[in-house]
């Protein structure tokens, strides 16, 4: 008897091998809620789950997925609602990293995939075997907000720009007193300590849009590139985003980049991003002005996002370090009872899904952005 890394026989989904992710999502669902996260997701589930048809609820119980560490969060929370809109539907999501989940998507082991970036040219063609023939699309459905997280005695605000943090992460800034960062922080006492940059040592997305991020709003800083490999040349390297919250909390002195989520869970400081109007925390307000800013590529039903003018703003109040995860998914090519789940999946997750993701680090879908990812959503065959 033959199964694949989600335990599946012959096409038939069983409950081994799920992340962890998975298991606690399905005892949130199963034991109801005793949070104010759960609270506000059970109250929307209920609302919509009287209004779902059949459609919405169609297709077989159970999808695998893989990929994004940065969106698991979120997608335990999507697994939540689904299954109290829907009863008896869940998504076993195994959170290795965007480029693990992308391959997998690629070999056919899951549904679809979560990634921190949209499909790269030489991957486009590989997701399009896989689909029979047919386009993946990417499909962003959850947005968070980078942080700048460290760890730095005495410090409790710090305040850094695109041209600063270029020069850390390649190793041309090495003390926390240098002249760069003091100007940026005046009245703050900084150390005479070393920076200890932390970064992914693991295929990113995270990584990738970090590196855009730098290349789009410091170019002549920044000189090393983007890529879900990190280019940087300097620091300490940490598998995934657990990886990199305890490399930080175990290091003084350091600064890394990692998404809100985990560094709020861990209680973690977070930068100030100065673009040049001004230092901007990490707030839901100013993330939620950065996804207001981003725009699409094309007009057709693939959603992938044109980040550079958010990376590059200088607008007042816009948090500019944000985090777009997709869901690649195909177009056509699924077999209809994986199409009607896919479906159902990123329709719940779109709209119901979207009520506490603010209380789990992530950014709630603005209206006019989600029904463009509903109508692509609703094209999928």
């Amino acid at each position: 008897m033959k199964l694949n890394r989600f335990g599946k026989v012959l096409g038939t989904p069983l409950m081994l091998g799920v992340s962890v992710t998975t298991i606690a999502a399905l005892s949130l669902t199963a034991c109801g809620s005793d949070n104010n996260s759960g609270s506000s997701s059970s109250s929307s589930a209920a609302s919509g789950s009287s209004a779902a048809s059949a459609a919405d609820c169609a297709g077989k119980n159970s999808l695998t997925a893989e990929g994004s560490t940065a969106q698991q969060n979120a997608i335990a929370e999507f697994n939540k609602v689904w299954g109290q809109v829907c009863s008896g539907k869940t998504l076993a999501y195994n959170p290795t990293g965007s480029g693990a989940g992308v391959d997998q998507f690629i070999a056919k082991q899951v549904d679809f995939a979560g990634s921190d970036s949209a499909l790269k040219d030489d991957q486009v063609t590989k997701a399009k075997e896989r689909c029979g023939g047919n386009d993946a699309w990417n499909l962003p459905l959850v947005f968070g907000p980078v942080a700048l997280a460290y760890s730095i005695e005495g410090v409790d605000n710090l305040v850094v720009n695109p041209e600063v943090l270029a020069k850390i992460f390649q190793g041309e800034i090495k003390k926390w007193n240098d002249p760069a960062i003091a100007a940026l922080n005046s009245g703050t006492t900084l150390p005479d300590t070393d920076i200890k940059p932390i970064y992914r040592s693991d295929s990113s997305g995270t990584t990738d849009n970090f590196q855009k991020y730098l290349a789009a709003a410091a170019p002549q800083a920044w000189t090393k590139g983007a890529g879900k490999e990190f280019q940087g040349g300097a620091g300490e390297g940490a598998q995934k985003s657990s990886g990199v919250v305890q490399a930080i909390q175990a290091t003084p002195g350091s600064i890394g980049y990692v998404e809100k989520s985990p560094a709020m869970a861990a209680n973690l400081h977070t930068a100030q991003i100065d673009s040049g109007a001004g230092a901007v925390a990490l707030t839901d307000e100013s993330t939620a002005k950065a996804v207001d800013a981003a725009k699409f590529k094309g007009e057709g039903k693939d959603l992938t996002l044109d980040l550079n003018a958010l990376y590059a703003s200088k607008d007042a109040g816009v948090y500019p370090l944000m985090l777009a995860t997709y869901e690649i998914v195909c177009s056509k090519g699924y077999d209809a009872d994986t199409a009607a789940a896919v479906k159902s999946f990123l329709t719940v997750s779109a709209n119901q899904g979207q009520a506490s993701l603010s209380q789990a680090g992530y950014v709630a879908l603005p209206d006019s952005f989600k029904q463009r990812l509903l109508a692509s959503v609703s094209a999928i065959s």
